[in-house]
């Protein structure tokens, strides 16, 4: 309970947002990240780039003799006057300064040294880093309000908002909380006969009851399995220069199949990192190892094959310790890392567990009758249709999958010396990073269902603190810890620490239920939150860091298009299956291809596959969906945990122009136009399913004026209304009033413009 001790004094320090110091110290929360920034470089883990025998990472060689200034220490616990750091770090002499002016890491501010100066005088007390110490359950914070909570998260972010004079918002609307929900757990929006069942609702638990019914919904597992696609650097295409066509597409089924099924992220894990070497491995425990199967390969001739099958398992460390462990391991590739406390042997050791694999570095090209690199597994038609029914097959022909599978004799693994492929270095064996847990070779065998095991026992202080962090993003738009990817020394230390490692502890301890852990935080009060910024938030917590307050999030990139498509009715929410080629502006996909293999020109598809969800759209690394990267899609070239949010004019463009959203307008116009019903309906209704609420006298106003100008506009010739039209595939209802089916149209995509068209708040 020591660390939970030391965050409950570090917490209550409000001292700290204007500058003043904590009444206690803590180096991993005050004192670590001033030495990450400004002295590791040259001080820290690298023993290759260590300077005058001196690290600050480790309390025995800090408090240690200085080694080229004698009868002198960097740190003397409790006597900063005698501790040679802070006469270096407040000289102003450069032959004598720290950091050196060469270095160009800047001299520390003013606040830093007292704080240095101060965990000095208290004694200089070092910390193992927060994230590789066991998660703790704490005791839930005394608190004020007791009404306000719903569940136990509550009471941690009350908390921590009562300490920075923060109170939460009220409950957001009926109107907004169903849309927000339905949207977080299926991508998709309310319809309005949902809407309406939900407003007329008085059961006390109709909230409940609707996570429940999203929470079953086969919807469910396809907005769930995006993040983990990311993770995974799911694609449709190899990479590389000819970027030619592979068929992963079946793990993707698999990934939905798993999250539809509650299947625990434990089991999940050990799954993807080694079904192939589970006693008597089912073909499903097969395609999981699809996961690390999923980088990209080169099918150029003149390769030198080893250098690119090191390469393949290169990546495979990456993904897994980013995507699993949140730390940036590949930093000891080349040399030991800088700031964490992973050596070059460690990274080595780690990468024996992928080394042993059947991959070859170069295997020529592929073709559309054989789009999958060995090992590969084969799923046949009668396979599909008895125990594999969850992959979306549609022909006859058998469908091959790039999976794992071990070498009979494992090949030796060396450490690389400056990480070139040819460089043997000192012979290791397979082992798990150290800094994490030690990888006892008694309890887990030498291979990846060793490494599989050992990382999610629940002793392993990383898995269930990342996964949940990872989880809470999707929710909150921000990790508890900002950055997703890096729980290591330059990563952000959480804002919760507390809640975050109950959550950890709560999960692991019901079996690491997934549909648990979302429905938790979505019963939550804090996550019911309304959107409302008040000027207190924008004073004191701009960035929403405390959560008194919902935040508006720009939905992702691929539910975007679902919006607009599901909206109109065309949307085609088949679940499962090849990617499919919806519009591309012309001439696009061949001016980024070399112009040979099965993807050289653009094939687009016709009918319903048109109109299939965005996360079955084909992707190309070469040429990722351009609509899409636009919006902030990951270019699934490696593992992604964290989607970049920016906002730019093309985003705009995009909503104005591309086929798909003018083809949707389309479509909603003239399916309102046949009905039955006043003009003011008719925008009321394409209003209210798009933006999930009714109109406010003042918008119906300007839409209805919106309107009619524009239907004058076309009356008068002055517009084209059979060119406004003619976008898109779907077929024209030529009976219906072509001037008017145009001004609708522009009403209908003025309303896929608003901003709250396309934001979860």
């Amino acid at each position: 309970m020591a660390l939970i001790g030391l965050w409950n004094a570090c917490n209550r320090q409000n001292s700290l947002q204007n500058g003043g110091l904590p009444d206690q110290i803590s180096y991993n929360f005050h004192v670590r990240p001033i030495l990450s920034d400004k002295c590791f470089v040259c001080h820290g883990p690298d023993k290759n780039q260590l300077k005058a025998g001196l690290r600050l990472d480790q309390a025995e060689t800090a408090y240690a003799p200085l080694k080229e200034t004698k009868g002198r220490f960097a740190i003397v616990p409790g006597k900063p006057e005698e501790s040679e750091l802070m006469h270096r770090i407040t000289s102003q002499v450069p032959e004598y300064q720290m950091p050196t002016p060469e270095s160009h890491l800047g001299a520390l501010s003013e606040r830093e040294i007292n704080i240095l100066k101060k965990w000095i005088e208290q004694g200089a007390v070092y910390e193992k880093h927060w994230a590789l110490l066991p998660p703790e359950k704490a005791d839930l914070p005394q608190i004020k309000d007791k009404k306000w909570p719903q569940n136990e998260i509550d009471y941690f972010t009350l908390a921590k908002m009562a300490e920075n004079d923060l109170k939460p918002n009220a409950e957001a609307s009926k109107e907004y909380l169903l849309k927000r929900a339905t949207m977080d757990l299926t991508g998709l929006l309310p319809t309005e006969t949902e809407m309406d069942a939900f407003l007329a609702e008085k059961d006390e638990n109709a909230y409940e009851k609707v996570l429940d019914r999203l929470l079953a919904s086969p919807h469910y597992g396809e907005k769930i399995a995006l993040l983990w696609l990311d993770i995974a650097r799911y694609s449709d295409s190899y990479g590389y220069q000819d970027d030619n066509i592979r068929s992963q597409w079946p793990y993707r089924d698999w990934v939905i199949h798993a999250f539809n099924k509650n299947m625990s992220y434990d089991q999940f894990v050990i799954w993807q990192l080694a079904g192939d070497l589970l006693p008597n491995a089912s073909k499903e425990q097969i395609l999981a190892t699809a996961f690390l199967r999923n980088h990209k390969y080169t099918e150029e001739g003149g390769v030198i094959p080893e250098e690119y099958r090191v390469e393949y398992a290169l990546d495979k460390v990456k993904t897994y310790t980013k995507g699993m462990l949140a730390l940036t391991v590949e930093c000891a590739q080349c040399h030991d890392h800088k700031y964490d406390p992973i050596s070059q042997k460690d990274y080595y050791q780690l990468f024996g567990f992928f080394n042993t694999s059947k991959e070859a570095g170069f295997e020529g090209d592929v073709s559309a009758s054989m789009p999958a690199k060995k090992p590969v597994l084969t799923l046949s038609d009668s396979e599909v249709k008895s125990i594999l029914q969850f992959i979306n097959k549609r022909d006859t022909s058998a469908v091959m999958v790039s999976v794992m599978g071990e070498l009979d004799t494992p090949r030796t693994t060396y450490v690389l010396n400056r990480g070139a492929y040819d460089q043997h270095g000192q012979v290791v064996k397979p082992a798990a990073l150290n800094a994490v847990m030690p990888f006892d070779t008694l309890q887990y065998p030498g291979n990846r269902l060793g490494l599989a095991k050992w990382t999610v026992t629940k002793a392993n202080p990383l898995t269930a603190r990342v996964f949940v962090n990872q989880i809470w993003q999707e929710f909150f738009g921000t990790g508890l810890v900002k950055t997703t990817d890096d729980f290591g020394m330059q990563g952000n230390l959480p804002t919760h620490p507390e809640l975050l490692d109950w959550l950890a502890v709560d999960f692991m301890e019901h079996n690491w239920d997934i549909k648990r852990l979302v429905k938790q935080i979505l019963m939550s009060a804090t996550y019911r939150q309304s959107a409302e910024i008040k000027e207190e938030h924008l004073s004191i917590d701009p960035d929403n860091m405390y959560l008194a307050r919902s935040p508006r999030l720009r939905l992702k990139a691929e539910f975007i298009r679902d919006m607009v498509l599901e909206t109109s009715q065309l949307l085609n929410k088949e679940i499962g299956g090849p990617s499919v080629k919806p519009y591309k502006p012309k001439g696009l996909w061949e001016g980024a291809t070399s112009g040979r293999g099965v993807l050289k020109t653009y094939e687009q598809d016709k009918d319903s596959a048109l109109y299939r969800r965005g996360m079955y759209t084909f992707i190309k690394l070469t040429l990722p969906p351009p609509s899409m990267i636009v919006f902030d899609a990951s270019n699934r070239d490696q593992c992604e945990v964290k989607r970049s949010r920016t906002n730019t004019p093309l985003q705009a463009f995009i909503m104005m122009n591309d086929p798909t959203v003018l083809e949707a307008s389309r479509v909603l116009a003239q399916h309102l136009l046949t009905e039955n019903k006043p003009l003011d309906d008719k925008i009321a209704s394409a209003f209210r399913r798009i933006i999930c609420r009714k109109p406010s006298s003042r918008e119906m106003g300007i839409l209805k004026e919106y309107y009619e100008e524009q239907l004058q506009l076309f009356n008068g010739n002055k517009l084209n209304a059979l060119k406004t039209l003619l976008v898109g595939d779907s077929p024209i209802n030529r009976n219906l009033n072509l001037n008017e089916s145009a001004a609708l149209m522009k009403v209908v995509n003025t309303i896929y413009n608003m901003e709250e068209a396309i934001t979860k708040s």
